[in-house]
């Protein structure tokens, strides 16, 4: 069966002969290179693994010292090119292209010459298996990231990585690199690589091809032994068990590739290279073949590309530039977002308060967070002095008068944010743009006095700011596309994706996890014993339990968005009486762990018909179904794929699900509640 991608963009494995001093015969060089710079990175098709096997073919025919692979400036390989996955038909094309990896790798491991990886640059996926093919391997201190990805895509490593790594590190690093790091969506650093003993040798990138064509040639003459820690066998199983353990705490299952990767590690213990790989194509084929990858693929795409074009955005080149940030409030968020603008922009920010004290107080976390910067070494010391000169506070808003850029993170009340852009419209320039970081209220009411209201702009950030990619753009009646693309640049340079949203009661985000959340609620409310309530979803697969969300969120947060979102739509979104009850108890509902706290259980006034959870997962979906229809007819935003994003990076919504049309139209929810698909069949599905 033959495989072919008409869009792939081939990655060739160029040849060329080197004299490598000490050695009689020239070294055999191959380098891994698909023509663009490392903005596109080298990565596997069908034609660029023919090219390989044609480059080992002709090195091994100038029969020479040894043969090396390395990578173009910045890249090693990246893996397999998934562009081509959604053109597999079947079964066996699946099975084909997992065969075809595994013989073309398999002859540098099975080479009567020496063979070396000289891993230049990121290595993941294949690219990472290519390496470990190889009888030896140096990294780059320079090499961006080294992992293998793909559970966390929905794929196993299908090119030996489940059968070499363990064998070569044992079986625990193996299980970080293969199962932990990509669920936690964690690479590895060369040094680290070198640490766990996937690489043999780190050089530094200013002269690393140079010096690994050294060592190599030691290797080979002699003078340079490789010694590596015989692999314990004895804790394997044990090893495996945890995993599983906490595997299915974490997931309950609902990650296909995660198991298979576990068994295929068990194979690894005992069984031979040729019938553990045989297994690695039986389960690529399977996974392929399967509803999650095509989902996680999807979600993928998302991340990668719409992220980097927002659907709606307005041209960049009407964006402002902003060279004083100002922000109203110093509590804990706009703390975060002074840190955040600071960094990023490294422009003048200064934060104000109602008094000095908690003006001080965040100036004095800025300051904080910038020394811890600094003592984990992510920050130079000359940039961190810099920075805290940058930041300033006061209890004078007369600051702002010279700020371009100005956002508000005071409490979620309609009222006292429209006062606040009363006092600044008197203050700040008229171009200056207006940004509120509301979760839930209307941007269009807290502009309706202004006498500039077309610079307002929604710009709602998650928590913590500094890890949550989203960025919710809002769009109000009469926000003009100077701001919009204002607040598109300043999200580009904060490193968030920004996804442009309509004026909507609590935008996208909020408005799902809020119905999502009274669903389960209305279960409590009617008898469902909280455990069932809380474990209803589990096979979702969902970053945290509905319980364990609301203790994150606050549950005053919580029944504040409820309340909003119950005087927009009284008829879909109520307001739990037990909601409220948990917020006078003034504790968390659930500790670190997710256990619910008995004290605060006891205080719930529940009915007397409990749902089963199959009854409660369904009620969910179904009601998650309802929401994301009414959005998109309301134009919330243009299209499924951008709730899905938006689940994706301020949900944390894991890829197998697609974020949620995917999983509601495979589930046949979509259909059920809405009469019709969100997505047409194959776009995050199998082919018709």
């Amino acid at each position: 069966m033959t495989l072919n991608n008409p869009n792939e963009v081939v990655t060739r494995a160029l040849l060329r002969q080197v004299a490598v001093p000490g050695l009689e015969k020239p070294a055999a060089l191959i380098t891994l290179d698909n023509g663009h710079d490392h903005t596109k990175p080298n990565s596997f098709g069908p034609a660029g693994l023919a090219s390989l096997d044609e480059a080992i073919t002709a090195a091994l025919a100038a029969d020479p010292a040894f043969i090396a692979v390395t990578g173009k400036p910045y890249i090693f390989c990246v893996g397999a090119d998934i562009t081509g996955v959604p053109l597999i038909q079947d079964r066996e094309q699946a099975v084909e292209l997992g065969r075809l990896g595994h013989r073309i790798f398999a002859r540098l491991r099975d080479c009567a010459v020496p063979t070396f990886a000289f891993v230049n640059g990121a290595a993941m996926g294949g690219g990472l298996e290519l390496a470990l093919h190889c009888h030896y391997r140096t990294v780059s201190g320079g090499a961006a990231a080294l992992a293998l990805p793909e559970v966390g895509i929905g794929l196993v490593p299908g090119w030996g990585g489940t059968q070499l790594l363990p064998n070569l590190i044992g079986i625990a690093g193996a299980a970080q690199v293969i199962l932990q790091n990509p669920l936690t969506h964690k690479t590895l650093r060369p040094a680290q690589a070198r640490e766990l003993g996937i690489a043999d040798e780190l050089f530094a990138p200013a002269d690393f091809l140079e010096r690994s064509l050294e060592w190599a040639a030691g290797v080979v003459r002699g003078t340079v032994t490789v010694e590596r820690p015989e692999v314990d066998r004895e804790m394997w199983d044990g090893v495996l068990f945890f995993a599983r353990h906490t595997l299915d705490e974490k997931l309950h299952g609902a990650v296909p590739a995660a198991n298979r990767a576990l068994e295929l590690l068990a194979l690894a213990k005992e069984t031979d290279f040729a019938a553990g790989t045989a297994a690695e194509d039986e389960a690529l084929a399977d996974l392929i073949m399967g509803e999650e990858l095509r989902s996680s693929l999807y979600s993928f795409d998302l991340v990668q590309r719409r992220a980097k074009r927002p659907a709606g955005a307005p041209d960049p080149a009407l964006a402002r530039e902003v060279t004083k940030v100002g922000i109203v409030g110093a509590g804990l968020m706009a703390s975060q977002l002074a840190l955040l603008f600071l960094r990023r922009l490294q422009v003048p920010v200064v934060l104000t308060d109602l008094d000095q004290a908690r003006v001080d107080k965040g100036v004095a976390y800025v300051h904080a967070q910038v020394d811890k910067l600094v003592g984990k070494g992510r920050l130079p010391e000359g940039t961190a002095a810099k920075l805290r000169g940058l930041v300033s506070g006061s209890v004078d808003k007369s600051v702002f008068a010279d700020a371009d850029f100005v956002i508000e993170a005071v409490f979620e009340n309609l009222e006292i944010k429209k006062q606040v852009w009363a006092e600044l419209e008197k203050i700040v320039s008229p171009e200056a743009i207006l940004a509120t970081n509301t979760s839930s209220l209307s941007v269009t009411a807290m502009a309706a006095d202004l006498e500039h209201p077309q610079r307002v702009v929604g710009v709602h950030f998650f928590n913590p700011v500094s890890v949550m990619p989203l960025v919710e753009i809002v769009r109000a009646e009469r926000t003009d596309d100077v701001a919009l693309a204002t607040a598109f640049a300043v999200g580009k340079k904060l490193r968030k994706s920004c996804v442009l949203v309509k004026d909507a009661p609590s935008f996208v985000v909020n408005r799902l996890l809020t119905r999502f959340l009274g669903e389960t609620f209305a279960a409590v409310d009617a008898g469902t014993p909280l455990d069932v309530a809380n474990t209803a979803l589990d096979p979702l697969g969902l970053p945290m339990r509905p319980l364990t969300l609301l203790t994150m969120v606050g549950p005053a947060v919580a029944l504040h968005v409820a309340e909003t979102l119950h005087a927009a739509f009284p008829d879909r979104f109520a307001v739990s009486p037990n909601l409220a009850r948990i917020v006078q108890a003034g504790k968390p509902l659930t500790d670190r762990d997710g256990d619910i706290d008995p004290e605060v259980a006891a205080l719930l006034q529940v009915g007397s018909a409990p749902l089963t959870a199959e009854e409660v997962r369904q009620r969910a979906l179904d009601a998650l179904a309802q929401e994301v229809r009414l959005m998109l007819d309301e134009g919330v935003v243009a299209q499924p794929q951008d709730i899905d994003l938006c689940m994706i990076l301020g949900a944390g919504w894991p890829f197998h699900l697609g974020g949620v049309t995917p999983y509601l139209d495979r589930t046949g929810t979509s259909e059920s509640v809405t009469g019709t698909r969100f997505l047409p069949k194959g776009a995050a599905s199998l082919p018709a």
